[in-house]
């Protein structure tokens, strides 16, 4: 059969009709013949995606973004997505807005729920939100630390600003003297360390000589120790400590008015007697002495002795009078 000239032009024309319209589906990522449901999501700023970027879920890649525009006067854009009907969930699920990568780039995952809400269907537009990327996260990190950095710069210039209004010339001129008299002391207490090394290196021999010596007396001493303790000391000690526990209970005895001791300590009457035959004793000592004739006669040649006759200042009496 043979075809004319007007029907291989009019195929061609189809043909080229069919192949646009598929290059123009291609191109806005639109599959011609696709059941796929379409979405909606609106975002205050979608960071750069582009129409054609895939939409996934838990990472699985189950439509593209087919077209985004200004949804109003207030600047928000309208995302329309499309995914596959393979997958169901809720409409209360959620279309996130995601970095695809480090250096860039925005896709949109779906979080999908299932609380038992009616489940989506072609035409729906899902809850909108946006995940932090990695310059977002970095700002907020870096954000408190710029104002710290800040707040340190300016309390630092207010330092300084309090520093030059205190030193003043003359205080200026007293620091610079503190500082070079501190380099002298210094210089001297140098001066002084390497004398003393001198002195310790040139005495090196007889400290090490005390040191010897110092030790032999320890050793001395820890066998002096060990002596005493062998020669029973702890026995001796013992033997000291049981006798003054005698001694104290000889002294309580003789504090309550036991025994001779205590008598004599404690009875008033027993000491007024021995006070008075101590003092008639003494009287009649000294009366011996100054009156001898009166306990002793002694006849020489057989002559009679005199009588004796009490002299009229008698110091017996002058010791009783007292």
């Amino acid at each position: 059969m043979k075809l004319s000239r007007e029907v291989k032009t009019g195929i061609i024309v189809i043909g080229g009709i069919l192949l646009f319209i598929l290059g123009f589906s291609y191109l806005k990522s639109t599959p011609l013949f696709d059941d796929s449901k379409t979405l909606y999501a609106i975002y205050p700023n979608v960071g750069g995606l582009q129409a054609g970027t895939q939409v996934s879920v838990n990472g699985f890649s189950v439509g593209t973004v087919n077209n985004i525009r200004f949804k109003d006067e207030t600047g928000n854009l309208l995302v329309t997505f499309t995914v596959n009907n393979d997958f169901d969930f809720s409409k209360n699920s959620k279309a996130e807005l995601y970095d695809t990568g480090i250096i860039g780039g925005k896709g949109i995952q779906i979080i999908p729920i299932f609380d038992g809400a009616p489940m989506t269907k072609s035409g729906d537009t899902l809850q909108a939100t946006t995940k932090p990327g990695l310059t977002e996260l970095v700002q907020t990190s870096l954000n408190p630390l710029k104002n710290r950095i800040e707040g340190a710069v300016s309390n630092a210039d207010s330092l300084m600003i309090n520093v030059n209004q205190v030193l003043d010339d003359r205080t200026k001129k007293d620091l610079r003297e503190s500082i070079a008299g501190l380099s002298q002391l210094m210089k001297s207490l140098q001066g002084s360390a390497d004398v003393l090394n001198g002195i310790l290196s040139d005495n090196k021999g007889k400290l090490d000589s005390s040191l010897t010596n110092f030790r032999a007396l320890t050793n001395n001493f820890a066998k002096l120790s060990d002596s005493l303790n062998n020669a029973g000391l702890g026995r001796t000690l013992a033997s000291l400590e049981s006798t003054v526990a005698n001694l104290d209970n000889l002294l309580a005895r003789i504090n309550q008015g036991d025994g001779t001791l205590g008598k004599l300590m404690k009875d008033e009457e027993l000491y007024t007697n021995l006070n008075n035959a101590s003092r008639e004793l003494d009287l009649l000592l000294q009366d011996f002495r100054l009156n001898p004739k009166r306990y002793v006669n002694v006849s020489v040649f057989g002559k009679k002795q005199k009588e004796y006759t009490v002299p009229e200042e008698d110091p017996a009496e002058k010791i009783d009078e007292q």
